[in-house]
């Protein structure tokens, strides 16, 4: 049961955060033209369907690899562009962009040892 809880809640906050894109569109969309991201828009809609799809997959233990590699290369890709903290020369804004740039390594971290456990998952579809 531990090991259901525990990937609930992180193949959830990759769900939350794929509906956040979509919810808050225009706030994301901002951001994305905020750090540079080519075609914005588009951006904030492939990355909302590319969080809802890995961490779907994580949730429902459904094909759970391919959403772990998915959210391993979202957040590689994802990290060092929007979390750019050493670009940053407020100590307030730049202290917000470590913690989430930590944050996102040790997310992957995550993903990548749970690629290690053996399938099929317990409670999986």
């Amino acid at each position: 049961m531990l090991f259901l809880a525990g990937r609930l809640l992180f193949g959830a906050l990759f769900v939350y955060n794929g509906v956040n894109h979509f919810r808050n569109y225009a706030a994301i969309r901002g951001y994305c033209a905020y750090k540079h991201v080519p075609m914005p828009g588009a951006s904030a809609i492939i990355s909302g369907l590319w969080l809802l799809v890995a961490g779907s997959s994580v949730v429902v233990g459904f094909r759970p690899e391919i959403g772990l590699v998915l959210i391993a290369l979202f957040l590689l890709g994802v990290t060092p562009v929007m979390h750019d903290f050493w670009n940053i020369a407020d100590p307030a804004q730049r202290l917000g962009e470590v913690i989430n740039f930590t944050k996102n390594a040790a997310l992957m971290g995550a993903a990548l040892m749970m690629l290690l456990l053996p399938r099929p998952w317990p409670y999986s579809l």
